[in-house]
């Protein structure tokens, strides 16, 4: 649905870029005005400045659906409330850390230092990478 309208949305901007490039300028501001062409210029006028108008609301029309529409799908999120991520793999030295099942972001990082604090090396070790 929304790709139809999106290339109705682009056929109805490349027509009024048409349209609009068609117009005879007010007042020769490019020195291109005037001369006598295959169409009279007051039927001219007349003609494009109406299909200018109704492709302007047809293409407000458009842009105003795919907006509500692109909205319909989006849902908040919160990367804060959903507590710590579980490791991929277990950690070298002991038992694995367990979410808990109150409190925030913060409070599951600080268990998170205390239980690695307690398991505390030995001696220096080499990095190791992950």
């Amino acid at each position: 649905m929304q790709t139809v309208v999106i290339v109705i949305h682009l056929m109805i901007v490349a027509v009024m870029i048409g349209a609009v490039l068609l117009q005879k300028s007010e007042g020769g501001g490019l020195g291109m005005g005037g001369g006598a062409g295959f169409m009279s210029s007051r039927g001219t006028a007349n003609l494009l400045t109406r299909t200018t108008a109704v492709l302007a609301v047809v293409f407000f029309a458009t842009s105003l659906f795919l907006s509500w529409h692109a909205g319909l799908s989006r849902q908040p999120a919160s990367i804060i409330g959903n507590g710590a991520p579980a490791p991929a793999q277990q950690p070298a030295g002991g038992a694995p850390i367990t979410p808990p099942t109150s409190g925030g972001i913060l409070d599951s990082l600080k268990k998170a230092d205390e239980q690695q604090g307690q398991q505390a090396p030995a001696g220096p070790q080499a990095p190791r990478s992950q």
